[in-house]
Parts: structure tokens; sequence; C-alpha cells
């Protein structure tokens, strides 16, 4: 039987016993919220939040194995998400890209509730006129405010230096110097390593421009490849090139993407 529309089930992640514990006590005092899981990892998070499909997460940011920003963006669209930290450097950043709300480590009741508030006035926002089929609120997908915040939190100069990959109900997280290279298909990446390739759904330009430059080329519009991976260049066509991988693996180059890697090799 259906629970109440209007009860927020809501799941906590934190890898602190004692501070999952605090925010449980100060949502019990809301009737509007039922606790349906706890986490304490974000591996378990990613599980968990695809079995409960809960309406509210509160994310913790700094957790080990995976932190809040690649939660967020290994989770289909649906919950609202709260950020919760006791590092202030992603405040500003989190609300730059949008985000629903964040509380900072230690927080009053009160402030629990200013982001309750705004959490239910965002998804109220979100839900279909009167008289309209659907009956509960849609929000926005979470992965494109994922891949901003991820983008974000990162220093200025800073490149990606892990990646977050599904695989059904599994995840992996891949060393981004393991990477062969990167290849566009439709709107996912196939990321390709040692002979094995995921899909992400992100949009090439976005990864490419989270990569060290230094060490990554755009050889084609739909490639990108990482530069000690690159055996040789070969003639294709008039005035096309392929790119021979160590692995054998043939890549298309283009002009643009040529002249970027004269320009990496130190070529003119």
């Amino acid at each position: 039987m259906p629970g109440d529309p209007r009860v927020l089930r809501t799941v906590i992640v934190d890898d602190e016993a004692p501070a999952r514990g605090l925010l449980r006590e100060y949502l019990g005092a809301d009737g509007g919220i039922e606790v349906v899981a706890e986490c304490a990892n974000g591996f378990e998070a990613v599980k968990t939040i695809a079995e409960v499909k809960p309406d509210l997460v509160f994310l913790d940011v700094q957790m080990p194995k995976l932190d809040g920003f690649e939660v967020l963006e290994l989770l289909d669209a649906g919950p609202s998400v709260v950020f919760v930290t006791a590092f202030d450097a992603y405040a500003l950043r989190a609300f730059e890209v949008n985000a629903v709300d964040y509380l900072l480590k230690p927080f009053a009741r009160e402030r629990l509730a200013e982001a309750l508030a705004r959490v239910r006035e965002r998804r109220a926002a979100a839900q279909p006129a009167s008289g309209s089929a659907a009956s509960a609120a849609t929000p926005a997908p979470a992965v494109p405010a994922a891949v901003a915040l991820s983008a974000a939190a990162r220093a200025p100069g800073q490149f990606m230096e892990r990646m977050v990959l599904r695989d059904g109900a599994r995840v992996h997280v891949l060393a981004v110097e393991k990477i062969d290279y990167l290849e566009a298909q439709d709107d996912y990446v196939a990321v390709h390593s040692e002979g094995k390739a995921w899909l992400k759904p992100q949009p090439l330009g976005e990864i490419a421009e989270a990569l060290d430059p230094e060490r990554f080329v755009r050889i084609h519009r739909s490639y990108v490849l990482r530069l000690d991976r690159l055996a040789r260049l070969e003639p294709y066509a008039k005035d096309s090139r392929v790119a021979v991988l160590h692995s054998g693996k043939e890549l298309p180059v283009s002009r643009a993407g040529y002249a970027r890697l004269r320009e990496l090799m130190g070529e003119t």
C-alpha cells in the first residue's frame, strides 16, 4: 500500500555514525520525513538509493572510496539532494551550480528546517499542473548537476584523477591513468581501458575539459586519446590519418586533432 505522498522518504549518507544519529534525531521531529535507510559509504549509498528510490537524500561530501559528488554523479534522476559536510570550501561552488541546499556541520535544527522547506518548495515547483495525469513531483535529473558540482569542486588547475562508472548494479572507480581512449556514442561516452569499455552518460566535451591536456588530446570530434597510448600515426586517405595505439587499435584523426597532436609532441 503506498505511503502518504506528503511524506518524504529519506536516505542519510554519512561515514560517521554519530553524524547519522544526530541527523536522524533532528529529522524525527518533522512529521513529514520517513528515514528509510542509512548508508556509511558511497558504494552502499549508490546501491541503496537505486533500490529504495527515496524522495530525499542527505549526502555527506567527504567520504572514503566515493565522495558525495561522485555518488551524485552515479544516481539516476529522482531524489532531491542536500549536501552535508564539515568543510565550507565547497558551499559557494555548490550553490553556483544550483544545489538544492548545503548544510555545514555542526548545524542547528532551525537550519535543517530551512533546508527541508527549500526541498519542499523545489519539489512543489516540479509538481505537474492540476489536472495532469501524473500525480507525483518530478525533480530535475541529478546527473547534469553532479557533473557541474564535481568540476566546481576541483581547484583551478586541478584535473580529474579518477572516474566513477556504473556497470549495472556494480560501481567501478577507474584511475584516469588507466584510460586508453574515450569514444562518443550518442548521449554517452564509452570509456576504454585495458580491453574493457564502460558507458558514462556525459558529453565527451565535458569529460575532455576535466582531463589534463598534457596527457589527453581530442583527436577527433568523437575520440579523446591518452597521449602515451599512441604508437604511431599513419596516413589513411588524402589529408586524413589514423592513430595506431600500442594495442593495435586504430582511431580516426581529424585535421584539428592532428594539429593538436603535433603541438603536444613538439612538432611544427
